[in-house]
């Protein structure tokens, strides 16, 4: 059934990335009015969900839209996630009321394959481990040889999941010469790729990149058993959520040189907290969940 509008789409932003707001008014022009809540608490979400006819979700966990906020929303005509991650949305009990809910898959894809290689590269070079010791007076010409400073392209990379991240990260990784192996929950029949268990994939891998998504099978994917299969040399690279990987066992794995070093863009908490041994660790290189948030995504 097609109906005409009267008044202004009432749109509830949640999210605080300001360029949200800015593409959707050039997009609908008067056709929306934006709302934006006045405190981020779930309290006012819940509030102001009966006034309006669809939400822009929020990314950061802070304000979930859950079976509280589905009792009050079924009115809704649409919930839209400005991302991949749908983690914070109970998508049964969205589900119930007939609301749709939509995200954006593969929009932000290229930017994190980037991140993730990029990131990579700059572990295997020392380059923020050299940038630190310079900026502290220092000229680490030739205590940098002590550092496993090995190029890139002579790594052998395992790729954990094999949607659209690491199909990207897998071309580029080639680029520079690097043998490209993965594990998924199957093979993927189109793939040249060799398709490894993760066991095996686990035990040959220089670098790890683990680019899947958050669900009940995957958290804790990669424990304390897992780092232990690795080579000492390896390289964790995460871009899926912070907890598909066991942040405190890889703290340990880290510290007792059971495992090289480790790229995070994803954390269990958010922001990371203060004291997180992860701070200290030589050899990690942390990102405040902005794989994903180049210019170029947005857009």
């Amino acid at each position: 059934m097609v109906t005409t509008r009267t008044a202004a789409d009432r749109v509830l932003i949640l999210t605080e990335d300001p360029g949200i707001e800015k593409a959707i008014r050039a997009a609908a022009g008067a056709a929306v009015a934006i709302v934006r809540p006045g405190a981020r608490t779930s309290e006012e979400v819940r509030a102001l969900l009966p006034g309006v006819d669809v939400v822009v979700a929020d990314w950061s966990g802070r304000l979930p839209l859950g079976a509280a906020e589905a009792a009050v929303g079924r009115h809704l005509e649409l919930i839209q996630q400005p991302g991949v991650g749908i983690a914070y949305i109970d998508l049964d009990a969205w589900a119930e009321t007939g609301v749709p809910v939509a995200n954006t898959p593969g929009g932000n894809a290229a930017s994190v394959a980037e991140w993730a290689v990029a990131a990579t590269a700059s572990l295997c070079r020392s380059l923020g481990w050299a940038d630190a010791e310079m900026r502290s007076g220092r000229w680490p010409q030739a205590s940098i040889l002590q550092r496993d400073c090995r190029d890139l392209g002579e790594r052998r990379v395992g790729l954990v999941g094999f949607g659209d991240i690491n199909r990207r990260c897998a071309a580029l990784f080639q680029a520079f010469g690097c043998d490209v192996a993965y594990h998924s929950r199957r093979p993927d029949p189109g793939s040249a790729l060799p398709y490894r268990s993760l066991g095996d994939l686990l035990a040959e891998s220089d670098v790890l990149v683990v680019a899947v998504p958050l669900t009940p099978q995957t958290r804790g994917l990669i424990s304390a058993r897992e780092l232990a299969l690795l080579p000492p040399e390896a390289l964790v690279v995460n871009v899926a959520r912070g907890p598909v990987v066991d942040e405190v066992a890889l703290a340990v794995a880290i510290r007792s040189g059971a495992v090289a070093g480790a790229a995070l863009d994803v954390f269990a908490h958010e922001p990371l907290e203060a004291d997180s041994p992860l701070r200290e660790l030589d050899g990690v290189l942390l990102s405040p969940h902005i794989a994903g948030g180049s210019s170029t995504a947005l857009r």
